[in-house]
């Protein structure tokens, strides 16, 4: 999990992410990492279009984007 959180912060792209939110509800975000911190991640939201707060031990999973933008193909 961390690379690709490492990795959306890099290279500023998106990844989806697989969540429990505070009412115990499951959810997929396509976000895009700005901040790792020791207990959470700080990620634009494409959902909710603004930075939000993501516990890591709330994240079930994370994967690639199959949005990505590619430039000079």
């Amino acid at each position: 999990m961390y690379p690709l959180l490492l990795h959306s912060t890099q290279q500023k792209e998106k990844i989806i992410i697989i969540y429990i939110d505070q009412h115990d509800n499951i959810t997929q975000r396509t976000v895009q990492v700005v901040t790792i911190k020791s207990d959470s991640i700080l990620a634009f939201c494409y959902y909710r279009k603004e930075i939000r707060s993501f516990h890591l031990d709330r994240i079930l999973s994370v994967g690639k984007s199959p949005w990505q933008v590619r430039y000079g193909a």
